[in-house]
């Protein structure tokens, strides 16, 4: 997992071959593009441009996927996204191969808890398990861009 500011986006581009125009589209999100799936390189780097309101973490599903990694950026409002190591959760839903996720109960043992918010970004690998859309204090609504990059294009 990596968390830190859009603004330094720049300095993990040479993490992946598709993370250069990954960050170039995330670093010029116009917030008025609808909701929707675009691609930007085929099918091995989609940008899901999504609105939602957040929810109670007894609410929200842990994930994590084998054949995408998620760039995950918040341009509106503010959610917690917990993260905890995949081999530590308990599935509940097996891997979907079509959706590419496999689903997860809550862990017993503490995860982190990350804040999501205007300016900064999450990069989230096939280890990570993950619960995004968690309200912080209350529901709030969310505008968010994940980008699904292909690990091995």
């Amino acid at each position: 997992m990596i968390v830190d500011q859009l603004s330094a986006s720049a300095s993990y581009e040479t993490l992946h071959p598709l993370f250069p125009r990954a960050f170039a589209y995330l670093r010029d999100f116009d917030p008025a593009t609808p909701d929707g799936k675009y691609e930007l390189q085929g099918q091995d780097l989609v940008a899901i441009v999504q609105r939602y309101r957040t929810a109670p973490s007894a609410e929200k599903m842990w994930e994590a996927h084998q054949v995408y990694g998620d760039i995950q950026v918040v341009y509106e409002g503010l959610e917690y996204c917990g993260h905890a190591d995949r081999r530590t959760l308990v599935v509940t839903k097996p891997y979907v191969a079509e959706k590419d996720v496999e689903k997860y109960a809550a862990p017993e043992a503490p995860a982190t808890l990350l804040t999501l918010g205007r300016g900064n970004f999450a990069v989230f690998h096939p280890q990570d398990g993950h619960q995004p859309g968690v309200q912080v204090d209350a529901p709030a609504e969310i505008l968010k861009v994940v980008i699904k990059f292909r690990l091995q294009p």
